[in-house]
């Protein structure tokens, strides 16, 4: 078991305890929360360890959970990284791409591994499709969220949008070409409202849009390739795959066939692929012990983790232009 522990004890890092605690692949050792206050709260709600500075907690672990707002993601994993602690890390990886970079040159020179936050890549439904999703040329993503005042710091690009940023780039294996975009200010200082199009080298265009002043929420992709059309509900957890082959001589009675003007006829049929239950937060952080432990590269790599950061930063410049 590897000894891990939490930076952080807001509202994320409560759920990352109680995860930790309960995982059988880490021994959870403790928290550090810069807010006093908060600190005793948690220590004595839940009983788990808290340390006086964070110095004192990444010398008693093997791995450094962070979970603290994101202008303090560098510099927490700076410190942890250069006492040869492997640290997972909160989306996104860093508040700018140069300390994204940083990040990466130096787990380097420690040798160590660390994974991004990236959730959704361990959402059930995306994890019964992925695997049937094959050069998409076409992908609309929308993630609509109510208002809630925690993560209006940060514009919604960095906020929602890059869950889908990353979604996509994990399965369009292309070069990004060109990205336009629009967003709108409504009641934060930064956009509330955000719509872009990524253009890929192979030709696929993704369409996404986010909000989070919508009256309900959604979290739905929808890929289109030759032949298929897959739909992921993220929030559901639900998934549809629509797949076309060509048409039998002699259809059943049920089977439903489409025809082309050139009278080419192809027959459609639904596949549901088998969805398992899992609970997305600690599969990411057992995922990355795994990754540890084996010596494998972890599912959302700090690389990934930068390169959708970089991607929510091209968008946000198209918003000034």
């Amino acid at each position: 078991m590897l000894k891990v522990g939490v930076l952080g004890a807001g509202h994320l890092g409560k759920i990352h305890l109680r995860l930790l605690n309960q995982s059988e692949k880490y021994e959870l050792v403790g928290f550090f929360d810069p807010n006093g206050e908060n600190a005793e709260k948690v220590s004595k709600e839940f009983g788990y360890k808290k340390f006086d500075t964070i110095q004192e907690l990444i010398a008693a672990v093997d791995v450094v959970d962070i979970v603290t707002p994101t202008l303090s993601h560098f510099d927490c994993a700076k410190e942890a990284i250069s006492a040869g602690k492997h640290i997972f890390i909160e989306k996104p990886i860093a508040n700018t791409i140069a300390e994204a970079d940083e990040i990466i040159l130096l787990a380097k020179q420690h040798n160590i591994k660390g994974q991004v936050g990236h959730v959704e890549r361990f959402n059930p439904a995306f994890i019964a499709t992925k695997s049937k999703i094959e050069n998409p040329m076409f992908i609309e993503t929308h993630r609509l969220a109510e208002f809630n005042p925690r993560g209006t710091d940060v514009p919604v690009v960095l906020d929602l949008m890059i869950h889908d940023i990353d979604v996509i780039l994990s399965v369009v294996k292309a070069p990004v070409k060109a990205i336009s975009a629009s967003g709108v200010s409504v009641i934060s200082e930064t956009p509330d409202i955000a719509n872009a199009r990524i253009e890929f080298e192979n030709g696929c265009v993704a369409n996404l849009t986010a909000s989070r002043i919508s009256l309900k929420n959604m979290r739905k992709s929808r890929f289109f390739q030759r032949d298929a059309y897959i739909s992921v509900d993220f929030l559901d957890k639900s998934c549809e795959v629509v797949k076309m082959k060509d048409a039998p001589e002699t259809p059943g009675d049920f089977d439903i066939i489409l025809q082309n003007a050139e009278g080419l006829k192809k027959q459609i049929y639904f596949e549901n692929p088998e969805i398992e239950a899992n609970n997305a937060i600690l599969d990411e952080l057992e995922t990355f012990a795994d990754a540890i432990n084996n010596g494998t590269t972890p599912t959302v790599t700090l690389e990934d983790g930068t390169e959708a950061l970089r991607v929510a930063y091209q968008i946000i410049e198209c918003f000034k232009k």
